[in-house]
């Protein structure tokens, strides 16, 4: 009977286990890395909705941009606040990445395709148009 009742304690502790070392995820908040000066530039939060990631900026480290609203950016967002702003849309699961979501770069207005992925815990985000490509790394 102590027996039985170790095995069950053992399996059942199993998917505990594995959820406690399960790999890192994309889903928090991130700081965005500006290219020119290696500084950071805004603090993005990613968060899973349905299936899909979507990001939002939800702080700026230039505090007299605050107020700042997006006149360049295309749809739904043109003239919204920067701060608030979704970027990050439409990202869905493939394998160890998520994929075929967009980015939009808030000061040229511009929409590019997405990948995101963690590498050596940091996040790797990567803008598409055709065959050329940019990726920016972000930290936590």
């Amino acid at each position: 009977m102590r027996a039985l009742l170790f095995i069950f304690l053992l399996l059942g502790a199993h998917p505990l286990v594995a959820q406690t070392t399960s790999k890192p995820t994309v889903i928090g908040r991130w700081n965005t890395i500006d290219d020119n000066t290696g500084k950071p530039r805004s603090v993005v939060e990613i968060t899973l909705i349905n299936g899909k990631l979507s990001g939002h900026i939800v702080d700026l480290y230039d505090k007299t941009k605050l107020e700042k609203l997006c006149d360049k950016c295309p749809g739904d967002r043109k003239d919204q606040r920067i701060v608030g702003l979704e970027i990050i849309r439409g990202m869905a699961p493939t394998g160890t990445a998520w994929d075929n979501g967009t980015i939009l770069d808030p000061e040229t207005g511009k929409v590019y395709d997405c990948k995101l992925w963690i590498e050596d815990g940091k996040l790797q985000v990567r803008g598409y148009v055709a065959f050329f490509y940019r990726t920016q790394t972000w930290v936590r």
